[in-house]
């Protein structure tokens, strides 16, 4: 054979082995797609699951005025539709990670070679297609070099079957919907609210440039963590916009100057507005989970599901709510911790030390340390010693959490000079629960003061004494009685001895009207009432107005000697407000699932209590307190704080207000109840223990206390009018046989007395 053609036959072996290695090679490449695509690598997804791919979507609670109040989730992602998206994002989007993504089928095969040739040093090869499949159904992958070019391939058959499902919108939308941006971001809603504070729509050119920037690593490009590198990331999803003509050099250049411009809102469970109301929630939503199957017999899962609740809560009135009772709670706790300086047995007061020994034991063994060290088998020795070992912890302050080193004993110690509060909003027409504060810090202190919590209410419970007499005997405000001490016998209602209380001012001596004695919260006229109507009419009309808790039929009620909560007493009060009918407090509108369907929708229920003209009579009654009473600070030209010192809030308010502040034995609760027509709000202070209070009366009556926090929330909500808070006189009923203006009632109207059998029908 010649040099020729052996040089001809080693040509056709070197072609013959490059067709060979060619074709193979494709051959292996579609035998790998079509293993894929049967299963031969792991199961791939239905046609069912390409429909309705599996996504944790976090329950919404959506307030009255359309803010999202807070979310339950596992993992928090409410998803937007491509019409929620604005375009910028999308351009960025498309710019950065896939620049021919409307060109492709789900595959792009010039950047997948570019990727093989220069190693993935070039960029991925990956659409944005790819990138969701790999979301949506199986993650990041394995490391193992093998395991994850297997993965590419189930990568390219999952894409291209996206590609065919679903349109290149969809596509783009359900992308950033699953992408997790890290601190509780899961999907572009959530990461647009909790980094920039506000909807995605709303987002800028730069901002959405930043986000965009995120997908190629969250955790590496955080911007809590690593700001100016996720600022040049920014800048590089700036560079691709310019480079395919999204924006202009002119606005790249200028973007790219600023910096990240962050508007950080967490949300977390302890994050937010309206913590303690949403803990709430959550109890009731578990009730009504149980109590409400979806159609095919299974439960909702709170956290998975995406329904979204409707609540009566407006966000606006509970920022302010909150915003006041930090204002104040602030500045009377740096008068306490003064106070408590001069202390011995700091912070309490009327106890002995084995008294307090045993109230500091009692919190030691409730704490969340001694339940987990208990839980994990400590012996209690060892857990005793651990509570007076000096450790690093974080404790709160209202000028933000403190890092310091104490012992877990002294924790507690310190934690029971924090004084806590308490308030609730309601429309009395409605029955709506307009804002809801159930403490000072949900992060620290998470017992609710609103519902879960049950006090001594002073003063504030004489109004229904007053109520009941009104109602069955049509008393005047202006009918006088003694202002002299009054005796029960101890007979007449089965008591262990005469009942004879006195006046909290030791004042007596001539008559008062009715309206001034509740002004000046006159106990002696008070017991003559009860007396009068009997307590157990009186316990009636209370709990015929909404309070639920027990209340013994004693006349020693009269001064509020009862625990309640705050959520009786509000809703109780609105009944006088809304002409004597009592309409139940309601927090919860409607429920629906992900898709928008109605699951069940909310209706108050209504009950007549009084008449509308003893409910008239009551509430002028109620002026009074804000007029000449213990309640007239409202009036005052400065804010009073018990140090003395004016606060530079001048409330001054004119509009009529009903109201009742209330002060329990020793100090240890301070009330305030005040009404306007349209919204009724109570607000309560004290201490986490009854020995925890003020020395005096006049730092810790509730004028003080309580007062200081509703006139700051309405001087608040009168700021803003788009909440319609009315400051109009009540309504006055057009036929009004109760005389309520004084001048015209002779003497001898003035002085009758009045009489009743003694237990007269209700």
């Amino acid at each position: 054979m010649t040099k020729k053609q052996t040089a001809n036959n080693q040509f056709s072996k070197y072609v013959k082995w490059f067709w060979v290695t060619i074709l193979s090679g494709t051959l292996g490449v579609i035998m790998l797609f079509l293993f894929a695509s049967w299963g031969f690598f792991g199961a791939l997804p239905t046609f069912e699951e390409l429909e309705n791919p599996e996504n944790n979507l976090a329950t919404e609670i959506i307030s009255y005025d359309g803010s999202t109040l807070g979310k339950f989730f596992k993992e928090n992602r409410t998803p937007v539709k491509y019409k929620d998206l604005p375009k910028n994002l999308v351009k960025a989007l498309v710019a950065t990670e896939d620049e021919r993504f409307y060109e492709h089928s789900g595959i792009d095969f010039k950047s997948t070679a570019r990727a093989i040739v220069k190693l993935g040093k070039g960029g991925g090869g990956s659409t944005i297609t790819q990138q969701l499949a790999k979301l949506l159904f199986h993650g990041e992958g394995s490391k193992n070099i093998v395991e994850r070019v297997l993965q590419k391939f189930k990568e390219y058959v999952i894409a291209v079957r996206l590609e065919r499902q679903y349109t290149k919108q969809e596509i783009l939308t359900m992308y950033l919907n699953k992408y997790d941006f890290l601190n509780l971001a899961v999907g572009i809603r959530s990461a647009s609210r909790i980094y920039f504070g506000k909807e995605p729509i709303d987002l800028t050119v730069s901002e959405s440039a930043m986000l965009v920037g995120m997908l190629k690593n969250a955790s590496y490009y955080n911007p809590l963590r690593r700001e100016e590198l996720v600022r040049d990331r920014r800048n590089v999803v700036l560079a691709q916009m310019q480079r395919n003509n999204f924006i202009s050099e002119k606005l790249k250049d200028s973007l790219q100057q600023k910096g990240l411009e962050l508007n950080v809102n967490r949300e977390g469970h302890s994050d937010g507005y309206a913590t303690y109301f949403r803990e709430y929630l959550r109890d009731f939503m578990k009730t009504w989970i149980k109590n409400n199957p979806k159609p095919d017999g299974t439960d909702y899962n709170l956290h998975r599901d995406g329904l979204k609740i409707y609540v009566t809560i407006d966000s606006r009135m509970q920022k302010y709510a909150e915003e006041a009772m930090a204002e104040h709670m602030a500045n009377l706790q740096r008068v306490f911790f003064k106070e408590q300086k001069h202390n011995k047995t700091a912070p309490f007061y009327d106890l002995e030390k084995k008294q307090i020994d045993n109230t500091m034991e009692q919190a030691m063994k409730r704490s969340n340390r001694w339940i987990r060290m208990k839980s994990q088998g400590v012996s209690e020795k060892e857990i005793r010693t651990s509570f007076n070992e000096k450790t690093e912890m974080q404790v709160f302050s209202w000028k933000g959490d403190i890092d310091t080193i104490m012992s877990p004993m002294d924790s507690i110690r310190y934690y029971k000079h924090i004084l806590r509060s308490g308030l609730l909003s309601v429309e009395p027409e409605s029955g709506h629960v307009k804002a809801w504060v159930g403490g000072i810090n949900y992060k620290h202190f998470q017992y609710d003061a609103v519902k879960q919590q049950k006090r001594q209410v002073g003063s504030t419970f004489k109004p229904f004494v007053y109520a009941t007499a009104i109602n069955q005997l049509n008393l005047s405000p202006c009918i006088k009685y003694p202002n002299t001490l009054y005796t029960i016998p101890k007979e007449k209602y089965g008591m262990p001895e005469d009942w004879t209380p006195k006046n909290s001012s030791d004042d007596y001596g001539g008559e008062l009207t009715l309206k001034e004695a509740l002004a000046g919260s006159v106990n002696v006229i008070t017991a003559k009432l009860i007396d009068m109507v009997n307590p157990q009419n009186v316990v009636r009309l209370a709990q015929s107005a909404g309070i639920t808790s027990d209340i013994p039929a004693v006349p020693s009620i009269a001064l509020g000697s009862v625990d309640l909560s705050l959520y009786e007493m509000v809703g109780a009060y609105a009944t006088f407000a809304n002409k004597g009918l009592r309409v139940e407090p309601m927090m919860i509108l409607k429920i629906e699932d992900k898709n928008g369907t109605l699951l069940e929708q909310f209706t108050p229920n209504s009950k007549e209590v009084l008449s509308e003209e003893s409910a008239y009579v009551i509430i002028n009654l109620l002026e009074g307190v804000t007029q000449s009473g213990s309640g007239i600070r409202l009036r005052s030209s400065g804010g009073y704080y018990p140090d003395n010192v004016a606060t530079g809030y001048p409330y001054k308010f004119t509009n009529p207000i009903a109201g009742k502040t209330g002060t329990t034995q020793n100090q240890s609760d301070g009330w305030f109840m005040g009404i306007v027509p349209n919204l009724a709000t109570g607000v309560w202070v004290g201490g986490e223990d009854r020995a925890t209070h003020f020395k005096s009366i006049v730092q810790g009556q509730g004028a003080t206390m309580a007062l200081p926090i509703w006139a700051l929330y309405y001087k608040k909500l009168y700021a803003d009018p788009k909440l319609n808070v009315s400051m109009e006189e009540f309504e006055k009923p057009e036929e009004l046989s109760i005389e309520i203006d004084c001048s015209k009632l002779d003497e001898k109207d003035l002085n009758k007395e009045n009489s009743i059998d003694e237990d007269p029908e209700f």
